[in-house]
């Protein structure tokens, strides 16, 4: 399977969002001095899960798998990473974002129906 590499450009920036909303939740959950920690662990955490767990000869990877794992764990991953910013938007107090981003994230998903085919069936 080839990916359309404007497909992987916008999925880029779908990742780059969803992981900073990471740290928006970070900061603005917790009106304390953790917040400084927060707004940095939490993105840092999100991105390892992202970057370590991996299906072996992902198109939208290098093909390489530091860990691999199922498709359909790697779906469950970036479904709970894409979706799990948006609701830490809603979370953080802004709705309006985490709308837009679920909006947007929807979108992408429906589009790249053959990619979660394909992680379904490796």
């Amino acid at each position: 399977m080839s990916l359309n590499p404007a497909m992987l450009a916008i999925r880029f920036l779908l990742e780059l969002i969803a992981i900073a909303s990471f740290g928006v939740y970070g900061w603005r959950a917790f009106d304390s001095p953790w917040k400084f920690l927060l707004v940095v662990l939490l993105p840092l955490i999100a991105a390892a899960l992202w970057g370590t767990l991996a299906v072996p000869g992902d198109p939208s990877r290098s093909g390489e798998a530091p860990v691999s794992v199922p498709g359909a764990v790697r779906l469950v991953i970036e479904l709970a990473i894409f979706f799990g910013g948006a609701a830490l938007l809603w979370a953080a107090g802004l709705p309006k974002w985490a709308l837009i981003s679920v909006a947007v994230l929807v979108l992408y998903q429906a589009l790249a129906y053959d990619r979660i085919a394909w992680l379904v069936k490796a």
